[in-house]
């Protein structure tokens, strides 16, 4: 996965990487080969300016080495960056283009932790290994050669404390593994409850549920910290091991080095073997550090695997909900039900059964029902939240399925139940959209005027500049009804889709508002979800739902007389509004 989304600069910069780390490994082996030259100086009383050019050269390795790690970190760290936002891009490219069961299959929770999370994971993992990965092995065999033919009890010492590292490591990352991959599920755990919390804080704090709540938070956060204190306690040895093999395999090459050098007779020898002895106790040192390098790689990949997994998931999902192959429309204006059956994903219960209808371009359909009886998803079929699972929906002659997302979108303003207001000031959340730029301020005012929205602005201190606070924390719900209405008309669409949409207005302003959308939207086809009859009375047509089925069709009078649950509605309606 990482490779393929790597541009032409990043290869460039990782070939870069590799050579730099080679020189630095090479800086950083030739400094024991100048301490042996230094050692054999000493024995042989040469003048103590050799020594000290040696020792200058020493110090020139040290600080060239450190020169190109600080060089090869840089590049690393863009090379991570730059990936990590191309999978950020390509995330929030594709999940733009999910369908409400997308979305639903994966949970927000779950794609918000993979956009960061994630994603910071991956980064830190990256950045990191490209250093590791290229320069542990080339180190290890590089000295591995250095100390090829030295003694046979150093050569065997080492090999053994490698062989005990590599069996120990091996067993523990069996071990610990499946704790590090639960890590970024219980994760999505945890932000699902703190999402929640925050999202129905009014609600928590009216019921005195805050102790109700935090022992739910307190549950999901437990699972978490006991998955990651077990991944600690058995990855912990991970870095022990390794650190302790090396002070032992130090301590046991020094002490095979003094049984042989006791085991010569001749000083000048027992000197040349000391020399040995302190190089290749450095050498050794390098490839046990090689290894502890790759055990800490090996211990976040773990990890960074179950998050590129998780990106990937993201990034090749294909959405339900895709492009058409594009279409003419036939009969501009015109939606059409034939025979629509739906059933929500996962489940076999019908929540639409053979719906047929058909209403013509500038014309009001109103749709009425008890709560469940399918009417918001009547609505979102046409906008292709989701597909039909039987029959077909049609718009100017043509199945919407053949459209492109962005041809249909156009055709289409739609006003959900939830108002979505947008961390922006109010013009630019009633001017919006990809066309927003073909509209003026004038259209804006236009827009709110129709919506009853125009005298509130107004009174704002900055007006159509004043900024909404995130979710329109700072609006009433009936001034987000009227702004969110008000983006729909400023669109102009030829359909408009109004989803239960004027639910927290007055009597005075909804009967305003109508009067004026029956005025300004007279070309444009209108379907309307109400649980008012006030406010559909004057549609041309109502269908009346019920289970998922149509079970009468006609205008308010006519339903009047010949369906008995309209009837029961508009009795109970009407006769409250006059007792009010």
């Amino acid at each position: 996965m990482i490779f393929k989304y790597l541009r032409k600069v990043d290869w460039l910069m990782m070939a870069a990487c590799l050579l730099l780390i080679a020189g630095q490994v090479y800086f950083d082996l030739r400094i024991p080969e100048y301490m042996s030259e230094i050692t054999d100086h000493l024995q042989m009383g040469v003048d103590t300016g050799i020594i000290v050019d040696d020792g200058m050269k020493m110090l020139g390795c040290a600080f060239a080495s450190l020169a190109l790690a600080i060089i090869t970190t840089i590049l690393a760290t863009r090379v991570a960056t730059a990936l990590c936002r191309t999978l950020r891009k390509l995330q929030f490219e594709n999940v733009e283009s999910f369908s409400k069961q997308d979305i639903d299959r994966f949970s927000a929770a779950s794609l918000i932790t993979r956009s960061t999370n994630d994603i910071y994971h991956l980064q830190r993992f990256v950045a990191r290994a490209i250093q590791v990965v290229i320069k542990a092995p080339i180190m290890a065999v590089w000295a591995i050669l250095k100390i090829s033919g030295s003694a046979f009890e150093w050569t065997t010492m080492t090999v053994i404390a490698m062989l005990v590292m590599l069996i120990s490591i091996t067993a523990i990352m069996h071990y610990g593994i499946p704790y590090l991959r639960k890590i970024q599920w219980l994760m999505d755990d945890v932000n699902r409850e703190t999402r929640e919390n925050l999202d129905g804080m009014r609600t928590i704090r009216s019921y005195n549920a805050e102790e109700c709540r935090g022992d739910q938070f307190d549950v999901t956060s437990e699972r978490l910290l006991d998955n990651c204190v077990s991944a600690v306690r058995l990855m912990s040895p991970m870095h022990a091991i390794p650190s302790s093999m090396l002070n032992f395999l130090t301590l046991a090459i020094y002490w095979a080095g003094a049984l042989i050098i006791n085991g010569v007779m001749e000083q000048t020898e027992q000197m040349i073997l000391f020399s040995d002895m302190i190089v290749f106790t450095s050498y050794a040192t390098q490839v046990i550090s090689s290894i502890m390098m790759a055990t800490g790689i090996l211990r976040g990949a773990a990890t960074a695997m179950v998050s590129a997994r998780r990106i990937e998931e993201v990034i090749d999902y294909t959405p339900s909900v895709r492009d058409g192959p594009g279409a003419e429309p036939r009969s501009p204006g015109d939606v059409e039900f034939k025979n629509v059956g739906f059933c929500y994903p996962g489940t076999d219960k019908e929540i639409l059964s053979d719906i047929s209808f058909k209403i013509g371009k500038g014309e009001a359909l109103a749709i009425v029902g008890s709560t469940g009886s399918g009417k918001s998803t009547l609505v979102k079929l046409i906008s292709r939240l989701y597909d039909a699972t039987e029959g077909e929906v049609l718009i100017d002659g043509v199945d919407i399925r053949q459209y492109t997302l962005d041809e249909l979108y156009a055709k289409i303003g739609y006003v959900p139940q939830d108002s979505i207001i947008f961390s922006d000031t109010v013009g630019n959340n009633v001017n919006y959209g990809a066309s927003s730029d073909l509209r003026s301020p004038e259209d804006t005012e236009k827009a709110l005027e129709i919506a009853q929205a125009e005298n509130f602005v107004k009174k704002l201190p900055k007006g159509l500049d004043q900024l909404i606070s995130q979710h329109g924390r700072n609006l009433s719900g009936g001034q987000k009804q009227r702004i969110s209405i008000a983006r729909a008309l400023c669109k102009r669409p030829e359909i408009y889709l109004f989803d239960d949409s004027f639910s927290a207005l007055d009597y005075k302003t909804d009967s305003d508002l109508r009067a004026a959308l029956t005025k300004e939207t007279a070309g444009s086809t209108k379907i309307i979800v109400a649980q008012r009859v006030g406010s559909i009375m004057d549609a041309d047509r109502i269908l009346v739902m019920d289970k998922g089925k149509i079970i009468g069709s006609g205008t308010h009078d006519e339903l009047l007389r010949t369906c008995d649950v309209y009837r029961e509605i508009a009795d109970s309606q009407l006769e409250r509004e006059v007792a009010l």
